[in-house]
């Protein structure tokens, strides 16, 4: 009986320990994933009227956006999807994105990671509108 509890303990912290490590692994990659988003600032004035999806997935943070244009401007981003631990400040950004018709706007503090991937989505969306 006392061996059977022994090889159920073993059993339970080995797979603790590869749960912990898949964890750590798995934040690991977001981390890198984040890091080497870069966003590049597309010319407004060269997208094709119409409304545009784009979406940026780096794990913890999911993002989808729909982008509408007219006359060569930004007009409208609709925020389809937000998957975020504390990034929800970030969508703010999306207005500044319209407001400056750029997407050289800057991070919000504290939610950097989902400014970045939401101008991304954004990103994303847009170069489909490119002519």
């Amino acid at each position: 009986m006392k061996k059977k509890l022994l090889i159920l303990a073993a059993l339970i912290v080995l797979a603790g320990a590869g749960w912990g490590l898949t964890y750590l692994y798995q934040v690991k990659s977001y981390q890198n994933k984040v890091a080497n988003l870069t966003v590049s600032d597309i010319p407004f004035s060269r997208l094709a009227d119409g409304t545009y999806v784009g979406e940026c997935d780096v794990r913890f943070i999911d993002a989808k956006v729909q982008v509408s244009v007219k006359n060569g401007k930004v007009t409208r981003i609709d925020l389809l999807k937000h998957k975020n631990g504390h990034g929800a400040p970030a969508e703010v950004i999306l207005k500044e994105i319209v407001t400056k018709q750029s997407l050289e706007v800057d991070a919000v503090s504290g939610a950097s990671n989902s400014s970045k991937v939401l101008k991304k989505a954004v990103e994303n969306a847009l170069v489909l509108g490119m002519k």
